[in-house]
């Protein structure tokens, strides 16, 4: 295992898609951050005086000692964790298309130890770019939030934890995908629109109707990971939500969070696992008997 591991790494390495998904995961992470940490100095007055008294007061702590720059943080790594999806998608679907995957299943004793060799590779490549993606996101809050609204150490190490955890499981979640779909462009085209765009607006459209779509639908879950650390510091998610509350300034509240409908970031990472687990086992599946030549 260790030399297919090794393999995988290599071939990785030897294509130029990990460095150059590094530079929109860069810019991404920074300048989101860089921007909700603008917005974020004045998050109380941003959704009113009344509701964010009754935040605070839920917290704990006066509304100018909120640490808003959680907001800035979870605004950053989230939209930036569309990258290591897509290079998920490069790890089978890129490989039929380029045909290396038939020297890729010849050269290892079975199917599933080349498929478990690159499903550990991409573990770890999630993880590395979810400690990018953190260290730009938390250089730039750090820049613009101010000081007594940035996160205490604990909250730091929390929103750290997810940004790692939420990367590895949709990078996973980009592999399982691309194999379902074979092909990378259609993959890629509708994995960024449906995330960016498909849902966020079909949750906003029924938020009137039903406000749990947040809660199980997969962008919303993979964003509720680490926008769930930043909701659990305000008291906002919708287990917590204090009952004065409008529905509709609780939908502002948890979008400010990055993760409307949002029930709690260990809740949100375990639905998503459940998402996860269907494309990467339904990825996994398929390539148990697909032609190779």
């Amino acid at each position: 295992m260790g030399r297919l591991i090794k393999a995988e790494f290599r071939k990785t390495l030897s294509l130029n898609t990990w460095w150059i998904l590094i530079i929109p995961l860069v810019l991404v992470a920074f300048w989101m951050s860089f921007a909700w940490g603008k917005i974020t100095n004045d998050f109380a007055d941003w959704i009113g005086s009344g509701t964010a008294r009754i935040i605070a007061e839920q917290a704990g702590v006066s509304a100018d000692a909120l640490p808003v720059g959680l907001l800035s943080i979870a605004h950053g790594v989230n939209i930036a964790q569309l990258v290591p999806a897509i290079f998920g998608v490069f790890a089978l679907a890129g490989e039929y298309n380029s045909k290396t995957i038939t020297t890729t299943f010849l050269t290892a004793p079975n199917r599933v130890s080349a498929l478990t060799a690159k499903m550990i590779t991409y573990i770890l490549w999630g993880a590395l770019y979810g400690l990018l993606s953190f260290a730009v996101s938390a250089l730039a809050t750090a820049i613009t939030v101010d000081g007594d609204r940035l996160p205490t150490g604990g909250q730091w190490l929390a929103a750290f934890g997810a940004t790692v955890l939420a990367y590895i499981l949709v990078t996973l979640f980009g592999i399982g995908f691309g194999a379902v779909l074979n092909k990378v462009v259609l993959a890629v085209i509708l994995l960024i629109g449906y995330f960016l765009i498909v849902e966020n607006v079909l949750v906003i459209a029924m938020w009137n109707t039903t406000d749990v779509l947040g809660a199980i639908l997969p962008n919303s879950t993979a964003n509720g990971i680490v926008g769930g650390v930043a909701a659990e510091a305000f008291g906002i998610d919708s287990i917590n939500l204090p009952g004065g509350v409008e529905h509709w300034d609780k939908l502002g509240l948890q979008l400010s969070a990055g993760a409307p409908g949002l029930i709690s970031w260990w809740a949100a990472a375990l639905v998503f696992l459940a998402w996860t687990l269907v494309f990467f086992v339904g990825g996994w599946a398929s390539n148990q008997r697909r032609d190779i030549t």
